[in-house]
């Protein structure tokens, strides 16, 4: 999972327990490994940096929303790990303003997505064919809108990887 400061808790906690519950290891990366705030008020210590991030270990990629990826988007280490996800056809969730980061990757020309709708546009100027629905699987790639549609969300995500 990739985190910043203003993660939307729930897109971060609800994922991150629903794995650990299925016998997952999950990890949190950031720009550093520090203390994390969500938007309403929880914390999370980040258990690496992005720099130490070896994507080929992993096989799933969740990228939540809240403020944070309007930060994450915007380091280049952050954009190579999704970079190489879609590149491996691994899984990958993206919920809420998650997209964004997709987005600054470059990744989503001519695939089906949803967002919070504050970044439906920015979807399709980047080339997604974008609707308006809980979930949307195209591939390796799940997306939704919002904090509502996480059961959803990580219904599909656990059909991907089981």
């Amino acid at each position: 999972m990739l985190a910043d400061d203003g993660f939307e808790d729930l897109e971060l906690f609800y994922p991150y327990f629903r794995l650990k519950e299925a016998g997952f290891d999950v990890v949190v990366a950031s720009d550093a490994v520090r203390t994390l705030k969500g938007k309403r008020g929880y914390t999370y210590e980040a258990d690496l940096g992005y720099e130490s991030v070896m994507a080929s270990d992993y096989d799933l990629l969740i990228v939540g929303g809240g403020k944070a990826p309007e930060r994450i988007r915007q380091d280049k280490k952050a954009l190579e790990i999704v970079k190489h996800f879609f590149e491996e056809d691994k899984v990958v969730g993206s919920i809420c303003h998650g997209p964004q980061v997709l987005i600054s990757a470059d990744v989503l020309k001519n695939r089906k997505a949803t967002s919070y709708e504050g970044v439906l546009d920015d979807l399709a100027m980047a080339g997604a064919k974008t609707c308006d629905a809980e979930v949307v699987v195209d591939g390796n790639l799940i997306t939704s809108r919002k904090p509502a549609d996480l059961s959803a969300f990580m219904g599909e995500i656990m059909k991907k990887i089981r």
